[in-house]
């Protein structure tokens, strides 16, 4: 039996779009018409977003871009269930029991527990849901940073580790409850090139062996550009979904000579002139 199973909001109400309205394949994300204010004093608001609609299909992996301020933070935030929107739904179709875990969430800082291990941090989100018995978390938390190359910092504290280590943690700990959606909220931005660099080809080496679907926030248009399957971008005060570009069918991390094809080269532009950036 298949369901559209709601992502809750932290006070417990639910958003969901009626099973048999939206017969979506089974994985698949649908963020339909949300809409959202944040309170700045007794009887003032500022809209952060606006009847923002995007369908995301099983593991595809879609970029969000856009100016600050633009809401691209604020929509992952309503997706993990950290921030409740004002109106609109969103749907993840799925034929899981347990709903916990669906959505894996890598903020733009590590957020790491300053005294636990590498290991243990990564097990912390499997010790939340409290249906995993100990020895099992180990061989998943293992598993995990085998996967983003880690295994040998186990033992490591997080004040141990370089900043592209600690991000490869956070990746590693965002999987280890098998998401159907991962979000990444800029996590590479303050890296160095080559550290970022070696992090995509990490991530889409995980991303082809676990199957989830990706959405990345990002101000970095080549970032975008070189990961996903489809870039969005965003319209500021408020939020709104301007366009969507949907990128040619080849192996990612993409390399120069892909980013510099006739294809690509014309996307970048259109979306640098979505985002009102120079091009010279």
């Amino acid at each position: 039996m298949t369901r559209s199973s709601p992502i809750a909001d932290l006070d417990g109400r639910e958003a969901v779009v009626p099973f048999g309205e939206q017969p979506e394949p089974l994985g698949t994300l649908v963020i339909d018409n949300i809409s959202h204010r944040y309170r700045i004093g007794d009887s003032q608001y500022v809209a952060t977003l606006e009847n923002v609609s995007i369908r995301i299909v099983p593991r595809e992996f879609v970029s969000i871009v856009g100016q600050s301020g633009c809401g691209k933070s604020t929509l992952l935030n309503i997706l993990v269930g950290l921030v409740s929107p004002e109106s609109g739904t969103v749907t993840l179709r799925t034929d899981k029991t347990d709903l916990q875990g669906l959505i894996g969430f890598v903020p733009q800082e590590d957020r790491l527990l300053p005294w636990r291990t590498v290991l243990r941090n990564v097990e912390y989100p499997l010790e939340i849901k409290g249906d995993v018995s100990p020895r099992e978390r180990r061989e998943i938390a293992l598993d995990r940073l085998e996967r983003v190359g880690l295994s040998h910092a186990r033992d490591f504290h997080p004040h141990q580790l370089s900043g592209g280590m600690r991000q490869r943690v956070s990746i590693a700990r965002a999987l280890t409850t098998d998401p159907e959606v991962l979000l990444l909220d800029e996590p590479f931005g303050a890296l160095d090139a080559w550290t970022r660099s070696s992090l995509h080809q990490v991530l889409s080496e995980i991303k082809q062996r676990q199957k989830f679907s990706v959405i990345l926030v990002t101000h970095d248009v080549q970032e975008a550009l070189t990961l996903s399957d489809s870039v969005i971008t965003l319209k500021p005060s408020p939020g709104r979904v301007q366009n969507r570009y949907r990128l040619p069918a080849g192996v990612t991390p993409r390399g120069d000579a892909d980013l510099h094809s006739g294809e690509i080269f014309g996307i970048a532009h259109q979306i640098r002139q979505d985002l009102g950036l120079t091009i010279h």
